[in-house]
């Protein structure tokens, strides 16, 4: 379905721009908050609790923060809020258009868990949703007023849904859905709190009432664990390019040690931001995500499935590429008519697929290049090319930009067999 891929694109590439305007804006307001200094005594008794000058695009920027608030609320305040939001909607859209509309193929792997399309959606629904509401009701609960406990505790809900999710799901299924959890988590924080506090403080300044110290410290709790998020979230966003990660055997501790470094080395240039710098923690990030690395390519078994083509089609075939082409569509004279019943014809796609894909797109790749299969699609047996039928067809027959470079020389005739063969079992 072409016009399935075009949405696809056009989400994502919004879903993209809306998530570095938020990340952006959440590295700004970090490192904005840990650099403001002691203002001038005159400053202070306006009530300015910290400014900052800076330089940029051709021109001085003065930014004050007030202990309370102006004396006037100003016509124009700005907000930063569908930053996040956006983010998320986008995000959640693109998941049901790739992982659960494409269910079948990408968020279900029967060598994981065989599930029906409507309880894998389910339970990724489940993990995402069920996950926000623990942590949001851990947040409102006396363990938020111990720091340590409570991170210990996010540390572990985290563990454990990304433990859940690669017992459930495909490798790209899982990944995305614990990052659809860290992002639903995020976003969240926005909504429930930090938005719902800030109201309140505007409220508060205008009616020239009191302002609880407990909305800020809230909202700047909040801040800061979304900013400890984001950099495990951007890998995970980008780790469906990188099937060595999703693949391995243990690709739920692969995803947690990569997050872990990863906050680990955000916590550096937060420290760093207030004047703190310890370069062992950056040297210890760098050794650890060498240490992941060398770990996850250090060659291991695999698990192969030993079934191939189904018995009612496994006689061999000796059919040459010659005697393919001649009886694809059109070829031999017949108007496009197959001569072959419906097992000659999964043979020979079974056949060409062997020749022309498998190579790279196998659970133990024999390509010079591709030692993992390229997006996680293996095509090594028949419940595996019936599986990705869609993907199979599309890139062989539409866009054509498979076989790789076309490097094992699939020609016209034997596309035009593939297309012919998934238009027969549609």
């Amino acid at each position: 379905m072409p016009w399935l891929d075009w949405l696809s694109l056009f989400v994502r590439w919004f879903h993209v721009i809306a998530g570095v305007a938020w990340i952006g804006a959440s590295f700004y307001f970090i490192w904005l908050d840990n650099n403001l200094r002691t203002p001038p005594q005159w400053k202070q008794d306006k009530g300015i609790k910290g400014d900052l000058w800076a330089i940029h695009g051709g021109g001085f920027y003065e930014v004050a923060k007030y202990a309370y608030g102006p004396e006037k609320m100003p016509d124009t305040l700005h907000w930063f809020k569908w930053e996040a939001y956006t983010t998320w909607l986008s995000g959640f859209a693109l998941l049901i258009i790739v992982y659960y509309f494409g269910a079948s193929a990408y968020l279900i792997d029967p060598s994981v868990k065989a599930l029906s399309p409507s309880m894998a959606i389910s339970l990724g629904l489940g993990l995402i949703f069920g996950g926000l509401a623990l942590y949001e009701l851990a947040c409102r609960s006396p363990l938020a007023n111990y720091p340590l406990a409570f991170g210990v505790g996010l540390v572990l809900l985290i563990c454990v849904a990304s433990y859940l999710a690669t017992q459930w799901f495909s490798g790209r299924g899982a990944y995305i859905h614990v990052g659809a959890l860290i992002g639903s988590i995020m976003a969240g924080n926005v909504f429930f709190n930090i938005m719902p506090n800030q109201r309140k403080m505007v409220a508060a300044v205008a009616g020239k009432q009191d302002i609880d110290p407990q909305w800020g410290a809230s909202a700047k709790l909040r801040s800061v664990h979304n900013n400890y998020f984001t950099l495990p979230l951007l890998f995970i966003m980008i780790s469906n390019h990188y099937p060595m990660t999703y693949q391995h055997p243990q690709s739920y501790l692969v995803l947690i040690a990569i997050m872990a470094t990863a906050a680990w080395i955000r916590h550096f240039f937060n420290l760093r931001h207030v004047g703190r710098t310890k370069p062992g923690i950056l040297i210890s990030g760098a050794i650890a995500m060498a240490a992941i690395a060398v770990w996850v390519s250090w060659p291991h078994t695999a698990p192969h499935e030993t079934s191939t083509v189904p018995a009612h089609i496994s006689t061999t075939v000796t059919a040459s590429n010659a005697e393919l082409n001649a009886k694809s569509a059109g070829i031999d004279g017949s108007n496009g008519e197959s001569h072959s019943d419906g097992s000659e014809l999964n043979a020979q796609v079974s056949q060409i697929i062997a020749q022309h894909c498998v190579s790279c797109h196998s659970r133990k790749p024999t390509d010079d290049i591709f030692k993992v299969a390229p997006l996680g699609v293996v095509l090594d047996s028949w419940q595996d090319i019936e599986r990705y039928a869609p993907q199979v067809v599309r890139r062989t027959t539409v866009t054509k930009d498979m076989p790789f470079l076309n490097k094992t020389n699939m020609t016209e005739a034997e596309r035009q067999r593939i297309a012919l063969w998934f238009a027969q079992r549609q």
